[in-house]
């Protein structure tokens, strides 16, 4: 009888035994399980917030376009950092917000819509990105300019930038593909802009020196192939621009700003299904 106590003891406490045990795992297993699910709502919310930033940036572009329709420039400047660069045809870098403002009320007249005047700056097939960091941004666009002076279709590759939750132009560029008086492109294209063509004059000379139509200039895209990731930079060459003696400190400055993205830069994707 003893034996058998002890066996129907040991049988008991075997079933306590693995009762605790698998009680155990039960318990190591629902974090796990709760790591995996705030790991799933941590990815969600960083791709929600990834689409909100496309959103706002390609919002943003057209609020640009939308304010020069009218001559809004001080509402223009609003869409910048404070320390943006602007530069349009290839008249040259303009260096912080109130230079933005500057340029555009001096090339462009007061602020306000005017009789007779027609400056509609319709803005085309954009392309917004968002680095890794979430916090830079770029887009690539075209523009459609109906105007008194004209027609010109100016290409878009600026970068952005997110301040207090707020994204911002920390850099436009808008090198014109072609431009042309009323008679069309087809008999009258016109050369590109040069930083004395008029007032007011830029901060540093065009980062880059390039040909409208009928010559092309493909400006370098900042995005990667979307198929096979692989980045497509045009040959550019070194231009006779300075804005310092060759080698000087001012000259190897100049060579940093306002440049281009080429898409080799670290650019957020959305998750693979």
């Amino acid at each position: 009888m003893a034996v058998i106590g002890m066996k129907t003891l040991t049988q008991k406490n075997t079933t306590v035994l693995l009762g605790a045990l698998a009680g155990i795992g039960l318990a190591s297993a629902v974090p796990a399980q709760a790591q995996t699910a705030a790991e799933k709502l941590d990815a969600l919310d960083q791709r929600i917030e990834r689409l909100e930033g496309l959103n706002q940036i390609e919002r943003l572009q057209r609020l640009y376009g939308y304010f020069v329709d009218k001559g809004q420039w001080v509402q223009l400047s609003e869409l910048f950092t404070e320390d943006a660069t602007l530069e349009i045809g290839g008249k040259g870098l303009f260096l912080g917000k109130k230079r933005v403002l500057e340029y555009m009320q001096t090339a462009f007249g007061p602020d306000g819509a005017k009789p007779g005047l027609l400056a509609n700056h319709m803005q085309f097939q954009t392309i917004p990105d968002i680095g890794t960091d979430g916090k830079t941004g770029w887009i690539r666009s075209r523009a459609w300019v109906m105007s008194n002076a004209g027609w010109g279709l100016p290409l878009y590759e600026n970068e952005y930038r997110k301040e207090n939750g707020v994204w911002k132009i920390s850099r436009l560029s808008g090198p014109f593909t072609m431009y042309t008086n009323w008679e069309g492109w087809g008999k009258n294209a016109l050369n590109n802009t040069w930083p004395d063509k008029f007032d007011p004059p830029p901060d540093l000379p065009p980062s880059t020196v390039y040909l409208t139509y009928p010559a092309y200039y493909i400006a370098p895209f900042h995005y990667p192939n979307p198929v096979t990731g692989k980045v497509f930079k045009p040959e550019m060459d070194e231009v006779g621009a300075y804005a310092g003696p060759p080698g000087s400190a001012a000259q190897e400055q100049w060579r940093k700003i306002g440049r281009l993205a080429d898409g080799s830069q670290p650019i957020a994707e959305p998750p693979k299904e």
